[in-house]
């Protein structure tokens, strides 16, 4: 049976085969097909999209390399030349089918070839599919910073199926699952606590990433474009975005975009304790939580003022200040919140004493 989620002039469809994808798209008339992936999703979820779109096989395919440090203008540029040889006219669709490098790297390329064009979102990681997959946000990096280029521009539908899920490793899932448990440390206490105890690799996974992207939407619905309320999504980033800056930067095995916002959490969770009213029972819950699923990231204090300098490009900032999202309990969460680099530094000290 397929669920579906009203969003922004959109929909978001949950759809085990894609059963209603080729009739949407055959009901509207574009002009071309173009489907952006990356080696991996060309290898491993593109024969799933070829199943579900039988009847139609006039597409051109376009591959990005995988990986967070491509999401850059550079492969950008590649991307739109690629549309230009295709010879890709404004009433053309993109098909975005990957993870939240090629949603949001895809959707940032529909959006401004040719002033806009469609797109179609069809996340493929667990990561992509509760958290890049409504909001209509879409971008790129530059210089490490994340996203810092980009538009609010909303893809014509969203297609989650699980059969993906079953494409990806044991880390990659863990990764995506950061987010879910940050949608509801911010807004669902039970869903927090439901996370605990979930077997990534179980069938009940399916009612956990559909509360996961029905908060995530009830939260943009009301706030499309970031003003107020969407902030809380930030939870974890502010410090988590900085640690996935430095470690693409330095690491051989960069961490993934979850396992840097999961260590953002517990730092944040600490400094929200510190300022906002967070509990000690609530900071032992977030910590325990994160322990249970993370390994920490081992770092030392001599990396602090390259973070501080990563943050203070964030977008989330006013000014000189570091803006932050911090949980006053497991479930609420608050915005706009300033918080000064000795506090920040506090809460790295914290992270990286694992007796604490």
């Amino acid at each position: 049976m397929t669920k579906q989620i009203a969003s922004l002039g959109y929909t978001v469809f949950f759809e085990n085969n894609l059963e209603s994808l080729a009739t949407f798209i055959t009901s509207r008339n574009y002009s071309q097909i173009l489907v952006l992936v990356d080696r991996n999703t060309n290898d491993h979820c593109l024969p799933i999209l070829q199943s579900a779109l039988s009847e139609i096989t006039d597409y051109d395919i376009i591959e990005v390399d995988p990986g967070e440090e491509n999401k850059n203008i550079d492969f950008c540029i590649g991307v739109w030349k690629t549309m230009l040889d295709f010879g890709a006219d404004r009433k053309a669709l993109m098909i975005n089918l990957g993870g939240g490098v090629v949603t949001d790297m895809g959707g940032f390329a529909a959006s401004t070839y040719k002033r806009g064009i469609d797109f179609i979102q069809i996340p493929t990681t667990l990561l992509s599919q509760v958290d890049a997959s409504v909001g209509g946000k879409t971008g790129i990096d530059l210089d490490n910073v994340k996203n810092i280029i980009g538009t609010f521009t909303q893809p014509q539908a969203v297609f989650i199926s699980g059969q993906f899920l079953d494409t990806l490793d044991e880390r990659q899932m863990r990764s995506g699952f950061a987010e879910v448990i940050k949608h509801g440390l911010i807004y669902d206490k039970e869903l927090f606590f439901r996370t605990k105890d979930v077997d990534l690799n179980s069938d009940g996974l399916d009612d956990i990433v559909f509360r996961s992207v029905e908060i995530k939407n009830d939260v943009i619905t009301q706030d499309p474009t970031e003003k107020g309320l969407r902030k809380i999504l930030n939870f974890g980033h502010t410090i988590g975005h900085a640690v996935e800056g430095y470690s693409l930067i330095h690491d051989a095995d960069p961490l993934l975009h979850g396992e840097a916002i999961a260590l953002g959490m517990i730092c944040e969770a600490y400094i929200a304790h510190k300022i906002n009213g967070l509990s000690t029972t609530d900071l032992s819950e977030i910590m325990a939580a994160f322990d249970n699923r993370f390994v920490r990231y081992d770092f030392s204090e001599e990396i602090y003022p390259e973070l501080i300098a990563l943050m203070q490009n964030d977008k989330k900032n006013d000014g000189k200040k570091l803006g932050f999202a911090l949980l006053a309990e497991i479930g609420k969460c608050d915005y706009d919140r300033y918080v000064k680099e000795e506090l920040i530094t506090e809460s790295l000290d914290f992270y990286r004493n694992k007796n604490t």
